[in-house]
């Protein structure tokens, strides 16, 4: 029962607190997603994932139901993030955190990608072929 329920604390905070920014763009938009795509290259069309990788995909982890592909999403999506904000700098140290640049960003794909491998746990809503919270 431990270990399920540590799932959902990490299903809560990564879901939870990556729906907050997933609301904060649908509501404030997403200009500097786009920015950020053009200034590096990337197709303007990439923004599309955003409302499905912090509106989506945390409220599907939430709940549990396709819990590794949603965590797999959100992984990818910090990724790109680090990528597009920090670049390698994201990596240096923080002279007045002292942690690194992209910390949060580094915590959620972590955190998300400790979903992808050990799935939703057994307080979820979906069990494969069997009914909630068994």
């Amino acid at each position: 029962m431990s270990r399920d329920f540590g799932q959902l604390l990490i299903r809560l905070g990564v879901g939870g607190l990556m729906l907050l920014h997933g609301i904060h763009k649908l509501v404030h938009g997403h200009d500097f997603i786009i920015e950020q795509l053009q200034s590096h290259g990337l197709p303007k069309l990439l923004w599309l994932g955003v409302p499905i990788t912090e509106v989506l995909a945390p409220i599907l982890i939430i709940l549990g139901f396709a819990t590794r592909i949603s965590a797999l999403l959100i992984s990818l999506t910090m990724v790109m993030s680090i990528y597009l904000v920090f670049g390698v700098s994201g990596f240096y140290l923080n002279p007045s955190t002292g942690g690194i640049m992209a910390e949060l960003n580094v915590l959620y794909f972590l955190s998300s990608l400790s979903l992808v491998f050990t799935g939703a746990g057994r307080l979820a809503i979906y069990q494969g072929s069997k009914a909630i919270f068994k």
